[in-house]
């Protein structure tokens, strides 16, 4: 009888979990499967399919211009994680510690803000910001601190990473406070009467039980960020390119669509590898604390 209840109570499940999951199927893996034919064939035409090839993937594993822009890809995207995490634990902890609990729907709300214009409009604002008559320079030419414009605060990695950090920061702030949030602050006066110190016990107490939301903050930049396209072409002014670019370039400009294809199915092969491994070094933070 109770088999019986529970095979009903699994059909009913599957039941309501079968459209989205159908849905969720064809949009993403439609894409995704498409893509991956394409970048077996000797041209960009699926019909053809007796002349599949490996030749796509021989040419984007030795060609060293696509290992140097993958490498800077990687580069890149790890220094934005790594500044983005940063800057946003603080803001995170001082929003959960330090802010009445009344107030904090309130800090969200700010922190969200960003979220009300496009991606292209911020970034478009970063350029207007760092360029050679831009706010920065304007200010500091006009309280005479530089004589002529400063040419080198754009169209470089710095401004890259700087315009990256700033997207994706509400991003990474998010999951750290949510982490923050269910620590019990019990925990945390315990630790203070045996004696430990404020930054002993954050060490030893808040900022293991907060790596999770790190963890999270940390994949939830990085892999949007090594692809992302828009940045180093507004930003870096098409001198930096990443393997976003240079996918567009043989997706469009060339119309070699293998080639495009193969270069991302690499480069989701090599987020994939780095994510997994980030995640088996940090194992023993995902684990469910009781």
């Amino acid at each position: 009888m109770a088999k019986a209840k529970f095979d009903d109570q699994a059909r009913a499940g599957l039941s309501l979990i079968a459209p989205p999951f159908l849905y969720a199927l064809v949009i993403l893996a439609a894409p995704l499967l498409t893509i991956l034919a394409y970048s077996f064939l000797t041209d960009g035409y699926l019909e053809i399919i007796r002349d599949f090839t490996l030749d796509n993937y021989t040419q984007v594993l030795t060609d060293p211009i696509v290992r140097t822009v993958m490498l800077r890809s990687l580069v890149v995207a790890a220094i934005v994680t790594l500044a983005t995490v940063v800057m946003a634990f603080p803001v995170a902890y001082y929003v959960s510690f330090c802010v009445r609990p009344e107030k904090k729907a309130m800090w969200l709300f700010l922190i969200t803000i960003p979220f009300w214009t496009s991606y292209l409009i911020r970034v478009f604002l970063w350029k207007v910001i760092l360029g050679y008559n831009g706010v920065i320079n304007s200010s500091l030419t006009g309280l005479g601190i530089i004589d002529e414009p400063l040419t080198f605060i754009l169209y470089n990695t710095n401004a890259i990473v700087l315009t990256l950090a700033h997207a994706y920061a509400p991003f990474a702030i998010l999951p750290i406070f949510v982490a923050l949030e269910k620590i019990d602050r019990s925990l945390l006066e315990a630790g203070r009467d045996l004696g430990e110190s404020r930054l002993m016990t954050f060490w030893r107490v808040t900022l293991p039980l907060a790596m999770p939301g790190v963890i999270a903050a940390v994949l939830i930049v990085f892999i949007p960020t090594i692809g992302d396209y828009v940045t180093p072409e507004v930003i870096g002014g098409g001198k930096i390119p990443m393997i976003a670019n240079l996918i567009q370039v043989q997706m469009l400009a060339l119309d070699n669509r293998p080639l495009g294809s193969a270069l991302a199915v690499t480069a989701m092969a090599i987020v994939a590898v780095v994510s997994l491994v980030f995640l088996f070094l940090n194992r023993r933070f995902l684990r469910v604390r009781q």
